[in-house]
């Protein structure tokens, strides 16, 4: 059909034409958004699922319903290698002039233009070209502590916000690249937010392990959010999430090829966009065959390896490959990390950095103790086709481990007559110590004796 008119436009956080199957999610954010509007307290949220599952699309969808309940909002994508307040402070201080043009108390607003300054210029982050008009004031988010400061300031951020009759919802993406010091500073705001019942609230998104993270940074975190899991579409839902864009665009799809898109995308959203593209455009009726779903299979995972598979392992360090050559070798998982070791014929502690590595990059999670899995549906059969066949690298020797084989080498007792076999070079008046050893051993005379390298060197010439 007619790719022009194809409605499945798949890509990384752009809503899918049938966001299907993600009503109570939305209709739990919309309650909390509501009870912020009017001045009420709500707890926060942190999406949890796997790469592709529309954890960003509906961190979007929030921040729509946020703009219609008159909130304001800032969206933060976490970055993997950088500062998160980098990102985090100029988006805040967005919203305080949002609220500025719109509050005629200013008394708390004047607090958090204060605190934001004083937050900026201890932790030595840009504001922007834009002055916030405020003399720094001593005692407010300048202590230099993150949790302590990072208090003050959205505290003094909800408090501006309800002088204004608003909110404030925050929604951060990738929350799991937040360092445990960012994240717990993070929590300890929010919980104080939280105790004084104002009116600002986090929507989160993040790979499975964020709430093991989010409990290891602060043991109240259970408490202080909601974790909604963000998993494969149900077969209805996948089914209309396909069907419904088709019809709308005046085209059909048969029964069978519903089913076949279902059970190869196993569910997963940002698989169905791309199936339901590759089928639209190898169909070539008004109607969608198995056949063409067929076909368009070939297509759809040769687009996934060349974009959404490829940059992940283009990441990986020649070690990190062979971890995830081991893991894809066993299936699809989870596996144990004894699995693991014993496929790449290490042990368990050997390979344990690796693990963490790939863990922070966001390649792999931990489901349960001992237990690796995937964070990207259908990753292991993309790495069988892709690097299972490549050589396993070998580790390079480290600088301690040379030290110690020197050290052995030293210490195994080595006679002249191999030395010389070895090719190494003699000079009567350059011997080394261990020369110096084998030859008071071998003529039974102390070692002080034989510690002169002329005296040693003789009693080898007058040997040999």
């Amino acid at each position: 059909m007619d790719p022009l008119k194809n409605p499945f436009n798949p890509g990384a956080g752009t809503r899918p034409p049938e966001l299907a199957g993600r009503d109570k999610i939305l209709e739990d954010a919309a309650v909390t958004l509501g009870r912020l509007a009017t001045g009420k307290q709500d707890k926060s949220q942190l999406l949890l699922g796997l790469r592709g599952v529309g954890k960003t699309v509906l961190l979007n969808e929030i921040a729509d319903l946020a703009t219609k309940n008159k909130l304001e909002n800032a969206f933060i994508e976490a970055p993997e290698n950088r500062k998160f307040l980098e990102k985090f402070i100029p988006q805040l201080r967005k919203v305080l002039l949002k609220i500025d043009r719109t509050t005629k108390v200013k008394a708390a607003l004047n607090e958090a233009r204060v605190a934001i300054r004083n937050f900026a210029s201890v932790f030595k982050l840009k504001l922007g070209d834009i002055e916030m008009g405020v003399t720094p004031e001593a005692g407010v988010a300048d202590s230099g502590d993150l949790s302590s400061d990072l208090t003050d300031l959205l505290v003094a951020t909800a408090k501006a916000a309800k002088s204004a009759n608003t909110g404030v919802v925050l929604l951060v993406d990738e929350v799991q690249y937040l360092t445990s010091d960012e994240l717990s500073s993070l929590i300890v705001a929010l919980h104080r937010v939280a105790q004084l019942g104002l009116p600002l609230t986090l929507f989160g998104a993040g790979l499975p392990q964020l709430a093991a993270l989010a409990g290891d940074a602060k043991s109240y975190a259970e408490r202080l959010f909601d974790y909604p899991e963000i998993g494969p579409l149900k077969k209805p839902d996948a089914i209309n999430a396909i069907a419904d864009p088709i019809k709308e665009a005046k085209a059909g799809i048969e029964s069978a090829a519903l089913t076949k898109i279902y059970k190869v995308t196993e569910g997963y959203p940002f698989f169905l966009q791309e199936w339901g593209k590759h089928s639209w455009n190898a169909a070539t009726g008004k109607t969608i065959t198995a056949a063409d779903v067929t076909a368009a299979t070939k297509t759809a995972i040769a687009s996934l390896d060349r974009g959404f598979f490829k940059v992940r392992l283009d990441r990986l360090t020649p070690r990190e490959l062979d971890y995830m050559r081991a893991m894809a070798g066993l299936g699809a998982g989870p596996h144990g990390s004894g699995e693991i070791a014993t496929a790449m014929g290490q042990s368990v502690s050997s390979v344990g950095p690796i693990r963490g590595d790939l863990i922070a990059k966001g390649m792999i999670y931990s489901p349960s103790y001992g237990k690796t899995a995937f964070t990207v549906p259908m990753f292991d059969a993309y790495v069988r086709r892709a690097i299972l066949n490549l050589e396993p690298s070998r580790p390079k020797r480290t600088i301690a481990k040379k030290k110690k084989r020197r050290r052995r080498e030293r210490a195994r007792p080595t006679g002249g007559s191999v030395l010389l076999r070895r090719g190494r070079p003699f000079s009567a008046f350059c011997i080394c110590i261990q020369v110096r050893r084998v030859v008071a051993d071998y003529f039974a005379c102390d070692f002080h004796i034989a510690r002169s390298a002329p005296v040693a060197a003789h009693l080898i010439k007058c040997r040999l």
